[in-house]
């Protein structure tokens, strides 16, 4: 598996996760212009994560570059859900934030109606730093549902890589 720079040939296969009716509540379908857009913001990049069968999964980071040193994870999902590759494609994306955009802080957030994807969160090293209470109207379910928001910090990052000792 390999993380990969999108292109406007993904924007299907993109497009094609985010109208599938187990992510509709949970992520956004941003239509070809958006995901164009990302490809030429160099606060943006929208990866492919490929396979030898094609590509088995989407991240898309912002704000990188902050001053801070933050980086949101603002996007995932994969094609093939429930195949045992997601703590593999979290760990991925989390060392591409820490390795490849030289975050010193990783966030991202998460329905609170998405408890697979929180409980994947918090065994990756995320911390659940808060929720915001009816903050993000999704259209598949016609109502507002709270976010709860995580984030993971170089240091916390570096001691889950740390060679255990005897």
């Amino acid at each position: 598996m390999i993380l990969r720079p999108a292109t406007p040939a993904d924007f299907a296969f993109i497009r094609g996760l985010a109208g599938h009716p187990d992510y509709a509540p949970f992520i956004s379908d941003d239509d070809e212009a958006t995901l164009a857009a990302h490809l030429t913001n160099p606060a943006h990049r929208l990866l492919i994560w490929q396979d030898a069968q094609g590509p088995a999964g989407l991240a898309l980071y912002c704000e990188i570059g902050e001053p801070s040193g933050r980086v949101e994870l603002r996007r995932l999902a994969l094609a093939r859900p429930s195949q045992g590759e997601g703590a593999v494609f979290l760990q991925a994306l989390i060392d591409y934030a820490f390795d490849d955009l030289q975050a010193q802080r990783l966030w991202l957030d998460a329905s609170a109606e998405n408890p697979r994807a929180q409980k994947a969160y918090l065994k990756a090293g995320f911390v659940c730093e808060g929720r915001q209470r009816a903050h993000w109207f999704r259209p598949a379910l016609g109502r507002a549902v709270d976010l709860m928001l995580y984030g993971i910090l170089r240091a916390e990052w570096q001691s889950t890589k740390a060679p255990l000792q005897p």
